[in-house]
């Protein structure tokens, strides 16, 4: 089972490419083997973020954490 503090940790070593940008990354909640992420600041709206979102985020999470299964995208009003 992927926990909080896994997610969280990766989250950690993508952030600062992120934040370059003028974005950040949210974590909102881990269910199961999927995390529930936000993007904020300059990534909302971007359009890019959804490659950032499938091709960053969720290519390292699963690179990372052996059980992860993928993003599952909120948006900045949920």
């Amino acid at each position: 089972m992927v926990t909080r503090e896994q997610v969280e940790d990766v989250l950690d070593k993508i952030r600062p490419a992120i934040m370059m940008d003028g974005g950040n990354v949210e974590l909102v909640e881990v269910v199961e083997n999927c995390a529930k992420i936000r993007l904020v600041g300059a990534c909302m709206g971007c359009p890019s973020s959804m490659m950032t979102l499938q091709f960053g985020i969720e290519e390292t999470l699963r690179a990372e954490i052996p059980d992860f299964d993928h993003v599952i995208p909120v948006s900045a009003f949920e």
